[in-house]
């Protein structure tokens, strides 16, 4: 009965110390030893110059001309130039969309506003996310309340009579 009764303990202090690890939300552990897929980098397609002289110097390890540039891209769909620093000043030709865009005022800190407001809702969301016995991953159900539902948002569309051409019928 005494060995039972401290068998029984020790299993249950196992368990009440095993649920105090804090690994935050994302618990994104692999135990795998193979290749990481997020290091792997898709390129652009190669093109054909119009000619051997039109081709750039050489910069080892410089930027090429295939590498992925996200913001330059994104700048480009949205009607912007690709070239420019990001933190630099804002060119003239793009007044128009920036005065647009801070219509309704801008907050020089909202990053850090963001931050701290995301880490006061964890915080009160998640009171007891720290006492687990088995890790799981807590973001999805933390911000669950936040995702929406592509096909009600489609639906809500398609009976206010926005066509929807690209979604599915």
């Amino acid at each position: 009965m005494r060995l039972l009764r401290s068998t029984v303990l020790a299993i249950t202090s196992a368990a009440v110390l095993a649920g105090c690890a804090d690994t935050g939300l994302r618990d994104l552990k692999s135990d795998s030893s193979g290749p990481d897929e997020f290091q792997v980098q898709t390129v652009k397609p190669l093109q054909q110059p119009t000619g051997l002289t039109a081709l750039p110097v050489p910069t080892p390890g410089g930027a090429n001309l295939v590498d992925q540039r996200p913001i330059d891209d994104a700048n480009t769909v949205l009607g912007g130039r690709a070239a420019g620093s990001p933190n630099g000043p804002i060119p003239g030709s793009d007044g128009a969309i920036v005065t647009y865009a801070s219509r309704f005022g801008v907050a020089p800190d909202i990053r850090q506003s963001l931050a701290e407001e995301d880490a006061q809702f964890r915080k009160n969301r998640g009171r007891f996310t720290r006492i687990r016995i088995v890790p799981v991953d807590l973001y999805n159900k933390v911000y669950d309340g936040f995702a929406l539902n592509p096909f009600e948002v489609a639906d809500s569309f398609r009976r206010a009579g926005v066509k929807t051409p690209s979604s599915p019928p």
